[in-house]
């Protein structure tokens, strides 16, 4: 794909109101890495052009700083550091049996030919940069060793001692003139700041102190966080797509990238979920998680059909005992599934339960079962439940590439139609993966998005009406 022309760099003045003008965005003044991604002027995002001998050698999670609990859901057999994966199949301890939820016989949403008319939601502005040379607590770039990236999805870490936003991001760049232009294959910042109407403040990292602004390799680096576990012969990408904590223990779902195959359209490996227990310092993945998307694609871990659904997800905390783990299949297209599991058994595929329309129950252990729920074309998504709509609401791009939520009084439906948040049109560039965030209350919504031409992340505000 070739580069995008080269937008001015402006400062931060003018909002995006919903209905209002087109808005052009600023770029962030250090420029991630100018052609390294095949071309000229501003870098492309990356499209499968990495870097020679592209650094994936991530530090393995210091299994003993796990707790116990961690280390005794590691299965029989010597614990082997190897490319960062925790050995064996988890198996958690049993927890006393969890109350049946009450969204066990909805009616969910049926899958539709074309998205649903687009509702204005209210008013959205930009806040401003979260990553980049403009970023609320100063370039980026400098403090942590960060130009350009994006994503930026955004969890609680669930411990009230030290109660803080975990963000994680996609590929990432450093020093355009440096080695390999530092890049990683995701990286991840730590923000305690309540006050979003200025923007996320993050604090400075540390290489030790797990509550600092980001785990770091060295002092103004921040370390790559989700290792390669190197079980695809063909891997171009290691990238999250959702967090959450159970306890204090943190969880994220990423995809392996096998092909960058064209804008909004890619392939991949297979999908996995990775664990750490000392708030994002340190990170392992369970080989009972992975997803293989097609049959003989990971040699290691058997396809189940259902899985190429399951690719990218979205995790929603239950008041029932259950993560409710929303899927698509890769890409931008395909519409969105749902599954959930109880809380305890989060990397064990086999205690999952998939939503059936056709039998309208919870199916277990067959991804096969699962229908769509909500109508694609559903982008990266994220899911909340808002407590001004006392609605469930999924925000997420539709084939417009405009920033649209759902909304439904169950995490499995019926959900709305679509309500426009951003207008593809106004921001020249290319918006991509709002994630919301989950210190949003009431009216406030605010969400991480991507802008494409800048390769970096931006927090904006939505007013609920």
């Amino acid at each position: 794909m070739s580069p995008r022309p080269r937008l001015a760099s402006l400062v931060l003045t003018t909002a995006v109101v919903c209905g209002g003008a087109v808005y052009v965005a600023p770029l962030a003044v250090a420029e991630p890495c100018p052609g390294a991604a095949g071309g000229g002027g501003v870098m492309s995002p990356p499209m499968g052009h990495r870097p020679g001998n592209a650094n994936d050698k991530a530090p393995l999670p210091n299994l003993g700083r796990l707790s116990r609990s961690i280390i005794s859901a590691i299965t029989q057999g010597s614990v082997q550091q190897q490319a960062g994966v925790l050995p064996g199949t988890p198996r958690p301890v049993p927890q006393p049996q969890v109350a049946q939820p009450q969204v066990t016989q909805p009616t969910p949403a049926q899958p539709a030919a074309e998205p649903a008319p687009a509702i204005d939601a209210g008013t959205t502005s930009l806040v401003g940069w979260v990553t980049g040379d403009q970023s609320a607590g100063g370039s980026t770039l400098q403090r942590f060793g960060i130009s350009g990236t994006d994503l930026g999805i955004m969890w609680d870490n669930g411990d009230p001692a030290n109660n803080q936003v975990l963000m994680m991001f996609g590929d990432t760049y450093g020093n355009c003139s440096a080695s390999n232009l530092q890049w990683r294959y995701n990286t991840m910042l730590r923000t305690n700041d309540r006050t979003l109407s200025h923007g996320i403040s993050v604090p400075p990292g540390s290489v030790s102190n797990p509550y600092s602004g980001s785990p770091e390799w060295q002092p103004g680096m921040s370390k790559q966080t989700i290792p390669t576990i190197r079980w695809a012969p063909v891997e171009k990408g290691i990238i999250p797509t959702s967090g959450i904590a159970v306890g204090k223990t943190q969880y994220a779902s990423f995809m392996s990238i096998k092909n960058w195959d064209n804008a909004g359209s890619w392939t991949t490996n297979y999908s996995a979920i990775a664990v750490s227990n000392d708030n994002g310092q340190n990170w392992g993945v369970y080989p009972s998680s992975v997803r293989p998307m097609a049959p003989g694609d990971v040699q290691r871990a058997q396809y189940a059909p259902g899985n190429e659904n399951f690719q990218q997800g979205a995790f929603l905390k239950g008041n029932d005992g259950y993560i409710y783990v929303y899927g698509t299949p890769p890409g931008r297209s395909g519409s969105g599934y749902i599954s959930r599991v109880p809380a305890n058994f989060l990397p064990d595929l086999t205690k999952y339960q998939y939503w059936s329309n056709d039998s309208q129950s919870w199916v277990p252990n067959n991804p096969g079962a699962a229908s769509p729920v909500i109508p694609g074309p559903v982008g990266e998504m994220s899911v909340q439940y808002n407590t001004y709509l006392k609605q469930y609401l999924v925000m997420y791009c539709n084939n417009m590439s405009d920033v649209v939520f759902r909304t439904s009084p169950t995490p499995v439906g019926p959900w709305s139609p679509e309500r426009l948040v951003v207008s593809a049109m106004q921001f020249p560039g290319g918006v991509y993966a709002p994630f919301l965030h989950p210190w949003s209350t009431g009216r406030d919504l605010y969400f991480n998005l991507s802008l494409w031409s800048a390769y970096n992340v931006m927090l904006l505000h939505t007013v609920l009406p």
